[in-house]
């Protein structure tokens, strides 16, 4: 079981997805890892899930986050929310 069983592909682990071979782009995950610079709760950086992207009012790209924020000291919520895509960091 060295390396983890799966043998030397040079391909990393996080990067072996199944993808389907008619369409490569059919079957990959919308969603990307992204940091909300201002979470609802004014606190530090969180990490949080980047769904989707759309074009809001002003021309200006919004993008469509899950992640969680502090609801009262020791209680968290999970929060959906659309969120300027400058306040997004994603990669």
């Amino acid at each position: 079981m060295a390396r983890g069983g799966y043998g030397n592909t040079g391909v990393p682990l996080h990067e072996r997805v199944r993808v389907d071979v008619t369409d490569a782009r059919a079957g990959a995950c919308p969603a990307k890892h992204c940091w909300i610079s201002l979470p609802v709760d004014g606190s530090e950086p969180r990490p949080g899930l980047l769904l989707e992207w759309r074009k809001g009012d002003v021309g200006r790209w919004e993008g469509r986050v899950v992640y969680v924020a502090a609801l009262r000291p020791g209680a968290w919520a999970t929060v959906e929310e659309w969120i300027p895509a400058e306040l997004l960091t994603t990669g």
